[in-house]
């Protein structure tokens, strides 16, 4: 065949594009399986981070099996559906089905005798999705840690919602106010307090120059949160009982009262 000739530039074209399509498509095909374990361990670390463990991806695992007691997935009355894997819901793809038909991860976890509950956050940024983990103390008000992430926000402005000392502005911070009322937090460019002392206020400092970014972290904690309040309420109320019941058992009756008096006096 003529190399000089058209044909044979069509047909040697032709095969390169079919053996370099192959190869990219092999590759990805074979990095799949690990590509999607990566993120099943991010999703791991990005968990365990908001109640302060802190783990390489390779450890991350064997600590979120040893933290993580429960994965919920809540209907929109608050009532677990034990027929869904609350670890694989999709939050991205979850969103855009109306909100009944919704299921909604939470994450129970226990360190050191003490109990936190992480809900995955997911809204929109100025330029595409945002997204993040928020952990609530045993009280289920109190902010224990947060963590964001985003798709495309501007570096140095919006983007840094993911750096430490921006979330570490939630710590403490309460989603309730004193009447029981889902309030969220707030983040404001008015906020009169940005050494975020008061931790009643419901708001945190923004980020200079990325007040769209800033509100959509505000709507997407208020309206993700929204959806777990059935849950929270339930179970502050179960968490309540039995707290007047264990305080209920620990006073002691009169009769228990005379016996020790008697025991004492004897010795």
């Amino acid at each position: 065949m003529n190399r000089d000739s058209n044909s044979y530039t069509f047909l040697f074209a032709t095969i390169m594009v079919f053996v370099v399509a192959s190869s990219l498509a092999y590759t990805a095909t074979s990095l799949k399986e690990k590509q999607s374990e990566n993120v099943r361990k991010e999703q791991m670390q990005n968990i365990l981070s908001t109640i302060g463990i802190d783990t390489d991806r390779d450890g991350a695992e064997k600590l979120y099996n040893q933290y993580i007691k429960q994965q919920l997935a809540l209907t929109l009355k608050g009532v677990p559906d034990e027929e869904v894997n609350a670890f694989k819901i999709q939050l991205g793809t979850e969103v855009k089905k109306p909100v009944e038909q919704q299921r909604y991860p939470l994450y129970v976890a226990e360190v050191e005798t003490q109990t936190f509950y992480i809900v995955p956050l997911r809204g929109a940024g100025l330029w595409d999705a945002i997204w993040g983990y928020i952990a609530l103390e045993s009280d289920m008000k109190t902010i224990k840690g947060a963590v964001f992430d985003h798709k495309g926000e501007t570096a140095g402005l919006g983007a840094e919602i993911t750096q430490k000392w921006f979330q570490d502005r939630f710590v403490g911070e309460t989603i309730f106010d004193s009447n029981g009322e889902l309030v969220g937090i707030a983040v404001s460019k008015t906020n009169n307090d940005p050494k975020g002392l008061d931790k009643d206020d419901h708001e945190v400092d923004a980020i200079s120059g990325a007040t769209i970014t800033g509100d959509g972290v505000t709507d997407m904690i208020s309206e993700r949160l929204a959806h777990y309040t059935p849950y929270f309420k339930m179970n502050q109320t179960t968490i309540s009982e039995e707290l007047i019941e264990e305080t209920i058992e620990e006073v002691p009756t009169q009769e228990g009262v005379e016996e020790t008096n008697t025991i004492a006096y004897q010795n």
